[in-house]
């Protein structure tokens, strides 16, 4: 996969799943991941070893971190810091980049 040109939009595809993850590079918990996700669909709560940025490729989600909520929309980021608790809703069908650093 190094050394070639991907268009993210098709890398991973929702093929009757509710929510797919595909791990494109890692190197220990540092990992760059594409994440695609129905409407209506939940990443249940959980935590990140490691700082982290959202990109949205494609579609709306939303990011809950306690009682803050951001929506993230196609072409937008979000940038947090590990050991914070979040969970994602999709708004709408979407795909995004997870970068864990």
């Amino acid at each position: 996969m190094f050394y070639d040109v991907l268009k993210a939009k098709d890398i991973i595809n929702l093929d009757g799943s509710k929510f797919e993850r595909r791990v494109l590079m890692e190197d220990g918990d540092s990992c760059l991941s594409i994440i695609a996700i129905k409407k209506d669909e939940i990443i249940d709560t959980h935590t990140s070893v490691c700082d982290a940025a959202v990109y949205v490729l494609d579609g709306e989600i939303e990011i809950h971190f306690d009682a803050e909520k951001f929506t993230v929309d196609k072409g937008e980021i979000l940038m947090f810091k590990k050991d914070k608790e979040h969970k994602v809703l999709a708004l709408k069908d979407s795909k995004f980049f997870l970068i864990k650093i």
